[in-house]
């Protein structure tokens, strides 16, 4: 069983990644457990709230969220009535990758799918950033769906390398998402220079690993990494694009330079990315998905 965390502000766009996962893992035994989080003043500074003493505010506010939440949950399984999945709620007064990351290590988590907006104002620049900074400081890999997105089934699969970092446990979340909807993976390399000894390694041990998977390897050369992959996912009909994060390593030179931050604002695909996890993190591991 697959433990995933659905963030939710209660907005439109956090909502439709919600029905995304649903609708994603709809014949897959899952807990989802929808979380919100807030800190009151910036819910209701100035607002009716404003004679409550501090205390009194967070109860007040934990109140109000509490009943949206389980209003969304009993929404959520009207909708779906689907007996596989479990769907939990935690509200928290707390800051949400703060929240997240103790839900990680407290539940097992598995996966975080959560909505992402492009930048055209305060809000989406904040919702944005919300999902670059749980990428980047969270351990468990993040599916991040695009606002206004319409669930589609996954039948192509991109997965964009460089080929510097290829672990058992890529491997395994590679087969088991296109093992789940029985999709094609393309896997595409955006080259600047040769590949190395080590990448030609690496390369050659996935081919070898989904040689039996239906897999399609491409190599394209080009400055503009983003640019190269978005024009691949168009021309390919992409739907759900996969990348690994290290730090200082190939994901996070292009999605944290501001010049190319499109990749998380504008994207109009779905895209997940996994972490290369720090060994103090390897208390358990993606073999479980192999297993299950």
């Amino acid at each position: 069983m697959k433990s995933i965390i659905l963030p939710t502000d209660f907005s439109e766009n956090s909502i439709n990644a919600i029905r995304y996962a649903l609708h994603l893992f709809k014949d897959y035994k899952c807990t989802f457990y929808l979380l919100h989080t807030f800190t009151p003043t910036a819910y209701h500074s100035g607002k009716a709230f404003h004679n409550f003493t501090a205390l009194e505010l967070v109860h007040a506010t934990r109140d109000v969220a509490v009943e949206k939440i389980k209003e969304l949950r009993d929404t959520l399984k009207t909708e779906f009535k689907n007996p596989k999945h479990r769907l939990k709620w935690v509200v928290d007064f707390n800051l949400l990758i703060s929240k997240i990351r103790s839900l990680v290590k407290e539940k097992n988590i598995d996966l975080i799918i959560m909505g992402t907006q492009g930048a055209t104002g305060a809000r989406e620049i904040f919702l944005g950033t919300q999902t670059m900074y749980t990428i980047k400081k969270v351990n468990r890999p993040v599916l991040a769906v695009p606002s206004g997105y319409v669930y589609k089934k996954p039948e192509e699969v991109l997965f964009a390398t460089d080929y510097k970092i290829l672990r058992e446990e890529e491997l395994l979340f590679l087969e088991f998402f296109t093992r789940l909807h029985s999709s094609r993976l393309h896997v595409l390399n955006v080259y600047t220079e040769n590949l190395d000894e080590q990448q030609r390694a690496n390369r050659k041990r996935l081919s070898e690993f989904l040689k039996d998977k239906k897999a399609v390897f491409h190599i394209t050369e080009g400055k503009d990494i983003p640019e190269a992959i978005e024009n691949f996912q168009k021309e390919n009909n992409i739907d759900l694009i996969i990348m690994v994060h290290k730090k200082h390593g190939f994901f996070e030179n292009i999605l944290f330079k501001p010049v190319i931050n499109k990749l998380v604002y504008h994207t109009n695909t779905p895209f997940m990315v996994i972490p290369v996890r720090e060994k103090k993190d390897g208390e358990e591991n993606y073999n479980r998905i192999q297993n299950e």
